[in-house]
C-alpha cells in the first residue's frame, strides 16, 4: 500500500470514528443539551457536611435552613447549592472557625494540584476529576485545567472538545506566545456547581511545537512561568486548582509542574508500570534542573504516589504496592483508588461516580468503590489543609 492509499485509508478512519463518537455523544446527550447534577439524598447531603441526619431534619424543623426538593412521601433531596447554603449557615455558629467552610483564608496560597504521568491508561483524568467533584461537593471553589490535548476532562464536563474548541477556547489561547487571552476569558462554567473548567483541545498541541522557536527568541515570560502567570490573574477566585496532565513528559507538564504547589503521580502497581514511572521521574529531575537554571522554581507543598486500579486480592499487585510504600514510605499515599466496574461503567456516560445514582449499580460494589474514592479524596484534602497550616 503506497503512501496515498496509507493517507486515505487513515483520513476514513478517523472520519469514521469520528461520526460514530459523535452518534455516541448525541444517544447520551441530546443536541443543545446540558449535563445536570442529580440531587443527594439526606443521608449523602449530612455525610458531605459532615453532620449526622438527625441534625440536619433538626436544622429544617428550626427553620434554621430553607426548604428543599421534597418527593410526595416526604424524603428531602439536595442540590450542591443547597449544600453551600447550609454550609454558610452552620459556619455562622461553628464554634472553630472553618469547620464548615474549609476553603482559603486570607493569607492561604491557593492550592494548584497536577495529576500526572507520562504513561498513559494511568488513571490521571479519572482521579483528577473524582478529586475535582468531591472538593466540589465538600464546599471547596475547583478550576479544573485541562492541558491534555485529547481533553477527556474536558469532555467528562459534557462538552465536545472536536467541536466546540476545534478553534478557539481552550487553555492554549491563554498560554500562547501570540497575543495570549486573558485566562477569565477561557474558563466556562460548568454543570457542576463549584467546578469551572478551562477546556483543552487539539489546540494544545501548537504549545509544545511553538516553544522550541520561542525559546530562541527569548519570548517571555518563557514556557515554564507562562501557566502560573497565567493563573494569577484568577487564583483569588478559588481554593484549589487542578491540572489533568497530558501522558507525556512536554512543555506543557513542565509548565503546570512549575506552577503546582501538589503533585500526584498516579500508578498502575504493575512491574512495567514502575519501570516506566522509573524513567519518568529521572526525566522529570533531569528537565527540572535544565529549566532551574534558567530561571523556573519549583515549590511544592507535598509529591505523592497515588495507586490506581488496585486490585486488593490480586497477588503480584499486593507486591508491587509492598515494594512501593518500601521505597517512598510516607511519598506513597495511605489510601488507594481501586479498580471497580461501577466507575468504568459511569465512564460510559462520562459520568462520575459522584453524579450516578446508587440504585444503577449492585449495592455492595457502588459502595466499595465510593468508599475508595472518598478515601483517596479524604487524604487530598488532609494534605490540602496541612499546606494551610490545618
Amino acid at each position: 500500500m503506497d503512501h496515498s492509499a496509507i493517507n486515505t485509508r487513515i483520513r476514513k478512519n478517523a472520519r469514521t470514528l469520528a461520526e460514530a463518537l459523535d452518534g455516541h455523544m448525541m444517544t447520551v446527550f441530546a443536541p443543545d443539551a446540558q449535563k445536570e447534577l442529580r440531587l443527594f439524598s439526606a443521608g449523602e447531603a449530612a455525610d458531605l457536611l459532615g453532620i449526622s441526619t438527625s441534625f440536619l431534619r433538626k436544622l429544617h424543623f428550626d427553620g434554621k435552613v430553607d426548604d428543599v426538593h421534597t418527593t410526595p412521601g416526604g424524603r428531602r433531596h439536595y442540590s450542591v447549592s443547597n449544600l453551600h447554603d447550609i454550609r454558610k449557615t452552620l459556619e455562622l455558629t461553628a464554634k472553630n472557625p472553618g469547620a464548615y467552610m474549609r476553603g482559603r483564608k486570607p493569607g492561604d496560597k491557593v492550592q494548584v494540584l497536577s495529576f500526572l504521568n507520562f504513561k498513559g491508561g494511568s488513571g490521571k483524568t479519572t482521579s483528577a476529576i473524582h478529586t475535582a467533584h468531591q472538593l466540589a461537593l465538600k464546599g471547596y471553589r475547583v478550576l479544573a485545567v485541562d492541558i491534555d490535548p485529547q481533553a477527556s476532562l474536558t469532555t467528562l464536563f459534557g462538552y465536545r472538545p472536536e467541536v466546540d474548541f476545534l478553534e478557539s477556547g481552550t487553555i492554549y489561547d491563554a498560554i500562547r506566545y501570540d497575543d495570549p487571552l486573558p485566562l477569565s476569558d477561557v474558563i466556562q462554567n460548568t454543570f457542576f456547581t463549584g467546578i469551572d473548567l478551562a477546556p483543552g483541545g487539539l489546540l494544545l498541541q501548537e504549545f509544545e511545537h511553538e516553544t522550541p522557536q520561542a525559546l530562541i527568541n527569548n519570548l517571555q515570560p518563557p514556557f515554564f512561568a507562562r501557566m502560573a502567570e497565567t493563573l494569577r490573574e484568577v487564583e483569588d477566585n478559588y481554593d484549589v486548582i487542578i491540572f489533568d496532565c497530558p501522558p507525556q513528559l512536554g512543555y506543557l507538564t513542565l509548565s503546570a509542574l512549575c506552577a503546582s504547589t501538589g503533585v500526584l503521580i498516579t500508578i498502575v502497581p504493575n512491574m512495567l508500570d514502575v519501570a516506566s514511572m522509573s524513567q519518568f521521574l529521572q526525566m522529570s529531575a533531569d528537565l527540572l534542573d535544565v529549566v532551574s537554571e534558567a530561571g523556573a522554581q519549583l515549590d511544592l507543598d507535598f509529591l505523592r504516589f497515588l495507586i490506581n486500579r488496585y486490585e486488593p486480592n490480586d497477588g503480584p499487585q499486593q507486591q508491587v504496592v509492598a515494594f512501593l510504600r518500601q521505597l517512598f514510605e510516607d511519598e506513597v499515599m495511605v489510601a488507594t483508588m481501586l479498580k471497580s466496574t461501577a466507575i468504568s461503567d459511569a465512564g460510559l456516560t462520562h459520568q462520575t461516580l459522584y453524579e450516578v445514582e446508587r440504585s444503577q449499580f449492585h449495592r455492595n460494589t457502588y459502595d466499595r468503590a465510593m468508599d475508595s474514592l472518598n478515601l483517596v479524596n479524604d487524604e487530598i484534602e488532609s494534605l490540602i489543609q496541612k499546606a494551610w497550616g490545618r
